[in-house]
């Protein structure tokens, strides 16, 4: 696993360059001081995941919409002091696929960096239940899905593609896509980590609440 930092406190870098750079399966790419580094980084290096502080130089929230554009397969894990509930969902609806804050344990950061991985969204535990409570709707009124936007949001909850939903639902990938936008309309989110997120903290049927013990963000 290819793995790259990006924080402008110089000793926690090489801390964290020097403990990754030790663990088995992972490769420290390379390391970086603020916005600009870390896209010349990406350009590079092409790592599996970026690890980047959001208050280093540079417009961080920006910077991870350009990472993702310039590498749509590399992940992205925040990794920062703020536990603002705001930042971390301009983080995640920017591209973000983790939020770990920095006084977690290190084992949280690697959770985090083998979660997103495997295309699952990470937040610190105790702190993920406020980021899905501050997506749900401002007014606290519940929202009502048909049974098909149901049966979309448990299956996106399963981490199933757009493809595997149409299949299952016998449905044509453009109608799974059309529903997603509605979703999104209906959730008040730009993208699908902001759909999954606000779809957490909705009561759903079957096997959608499961999903929450599995990855691990209402522990």
């Amino acid at each position: 696993m290819l793995v790259a930092f990006v924080d402008d406190h110089p000793t926690l870098l090489e801390g964290l360059k020097a403990i990754f750079g030790r663990r088995n399966g992972y490769k420290v790419v390379a390391t970086g001081g603020c916005c600009d580094e870390a896209l010349d980084i990406v350009s590079k290096f092409k790592p599996d995941v970026v690890v980047l502080d959001l208050n280093m130089p540079g417009n961080a929230f920006e910077c991870i919409k350009s990472i993702r554009k310039a590498s749509g397969e590399t992940k992205i894990v925040a990794f920062t002091a703020s536990s603002g509930i705001n930042h971390a969902i301009e983080a995640l609806q920017a591209g973000a696929s983790g939020y770990v804050l920095k006084g977690s344990s290190l084992d949280s950061l690697t959770d985090a960096i083998d979660a997103v991985l495997t295309g699952d969204t990470y937040i610190t535990k105790g702190f993920a239940t406020k980021v899905i409570a501050a997506l749900t709707h401002p007014q606290g009124a519940p929202i009502k899905l048909s049974a098909r936007e149901e049966q979309i949001v448990a299956l996106l909850l399963e981490s199933r593609t757009n493809r595997e939903m149409a299949k299952q639902l016998h449905l044509s990938e453009k109608t799974i896509k059309n529903y997603m936008t509605l979703l999104m309309q209906k959730l008040k989110v730009r993208n699908r980590v902001g759909l999954v997120m606000a779809a957490r903290g909705m009561p759903l049927p079957g096997s959608a609440s499961r999903d929450l013990d599995r990855i691990g963000l209402l522990n």
